[in-house]
């Protein structure tokens, strides 16, 4: 880069740049590393639990942002602290299906309305909760209950107590 000129310097530093604000999450990984990964789009995954060897790769997967939906009681920190290491940003966003609001909903679907937040992994436990939430963000973006929760079962939502508990959410979002 020495024999270029200041002018061919900045524009290579700006396709560089450019370059990795394109990198996309992988389509796939080892459902061992990642239970349940499901890749919704090219900015935006959804999963259970992480093993923190994958934590420590997040990185070099392409993600920037992780929200983890698990409650506090249920370990949280380890993957804050590994996340941050990496540089990356980390959000926690309590959900349990007695508690989860509309708010909680809200509060996700501003991350991922972010275009300097992306790519996100999305997870929690098994992707339960992760399906709830998301079947909220899709009504929140118009779509019908039926598919907001079709989208949400796509995304891990199973359990009977998350499925009534995203029906309620769902009614207080219209």
């Amino acid at each position: 880069m020495t024999n270029l000129g200041p002018h061919a310097r900045l524009v290579l530093l700006a396709l560089l740049a450019s370059a990795a604000a394109f990198a996309e999450i992988p389509e796939t990984v080892k459902p061992e590393d990642v239970p349940n990964y499901r890749r919704i789009s090219p900015s935006l995954a959804t999963a259970g639990q992480p093993t923190e060897a994958a934590l420590k790769k997040a990185k070099e997967l392409g993600f920037a942002t992780f929200v983890n939906l698990r409650t506090p009681q249920e370990g949280i920190e380890a993957d804050r602290k590994i996340v941050e290491a990496l540089g990356l940003r980390f959000l926690s966003v309590p959900v349990t299906p007695a508690a989860f609001s509309l708010a909680d909903a809200k509060a996700v679907a501003a991350v991922l309305d972010d275009p300097k937040a992306g790519p996100v992994l999305l997870y929690c436990s098994s992707s339960n909760r992760v399906g709830g939430v998301w079947a909220v963000v899709q009504a929140l973006r118009g779509k019908s209950d039926d598919e907001a929760l079709a989208d949400g079962r796509k995304a891990g939502l199973k359990s009977p107590a998350m499925v009534e508990a995203t029906k309620r959410v769902l009614e207080k979002a219209r």
